[in-house]
């Protein structure tokens, strides 16, 4: 199943995401359940959070993964949603 992970960083939260960019990009690198990811932009083109798309067996699965994903390890997001998402095209 795809899950998309769609997280937004607290409002100071630039300077967690740039220290903990190569251990999170690891991570997305490493996993066989990234089926797609990239950072959300405000308007400025600064990185205020991130869009992955997850193909994993569940929704355990999509949580066990975003649990223990660097950038929310360090406590960089405000907030994470995750919903059970249907690629229609791609």
């Amino acid at each position: 199943m795809f899950v998309a992970l769609i997280a937004h960083d607290k409002a100071d939260g630039l300077p967690i995401r740039q220290e903990n960019r190569p251990d999170h990009l690891a991570y997305l690198k490493s996993s066989d359940a990234v089926a797609q990811a990239g950072p959300l932009l405000n308007g400025e083109g600064s990185m205020i959070g991130s869009l992955i798309i997850l193909d994993v067996p569940d929704m355990a699965g999509a949580e066990d993964w975003a649990a223990n994903d660097p950038y929310a390890k360090a406590g960089l997001f405000q907030s994470v949603t995750l919903t059970h998402w249907n690629r229609v095209i791609g």
